[in-house]
């Protein structure tokens, strides 16, 4: 699935909307740009810090799990940092892209329901998500989750370069 780039001056409903528009984007963009990697490339790594295309993936929807669901709406989760094992992130060899992808696109549609049914200021349960500080508002969560994306959306630009796979936005 492509998504074209929201650019600002596309009229929104509201911020939510905007918010929704560029998670889709990015969330979307990551995932073509992993999809179109060489088979070999998605369990290997490029990087001295040696995280894989999986990993980022499987990273990324426990990344909104752990806000949208343990945090904001103080639901339980058994494991919240299953994406991690031995300080590190993990996916096990059992797990294939096309899993992965399916389990980052529903958590994408559950953050997208949140967003869009529930006011930008309201503010989220207290919980262990927040180790003791006051709960963030949804509008916080949802900047923290976009700038997330960008930042990993970045990082598998370079991981594409490398493998040469696809490059730019």
């Amino acid at each position: 699935m492509t998504i074209e780039f929201p650019a600002p001056t596309t009229p929104a409903a509201d911020q939510a909307e905007v918010f929704v528009r560029y998670l889709d984007y990015y969330r979307e963009t990551l995932l073509s740009k992993v999809a179109a990697l060489p088979a070999a490339e998605l369990r290997a790594s490029r990087l001295p810090s040696g995280w894989t295309p999986l990993e980022l993936v499987k990273h990324l929807r426990h990344v909104e799990r752990r806000w949208i669901e343990w945090g904001f709406q103080g639901a339980p989760v058994d494991d919240p940092w299953a994406d991690r094992r031995d300080d590190r992130w993990h996916v096990g060899p059992a797990e294939s892209l096309e899993q992965l992808t399916a389990e980052l696109r529903a958590q994408g549609e559950h953050t997208t329901a949140v967003a869009r049914g529930t006011a930008l200021d309201a503010i989220g349960r207290p919980g262990p998500r927040w180790d003791g500080a006051d709960p963030a508002s949804l509008e916080r969560i949802l900047f923290h989750l976009l700038q997330e994306y960008a930042r990993h959306t970045g990082h598998i630009d370079i991981v594409a370069e490398l493998t040469g796979g696809p490059t730019g936005e």
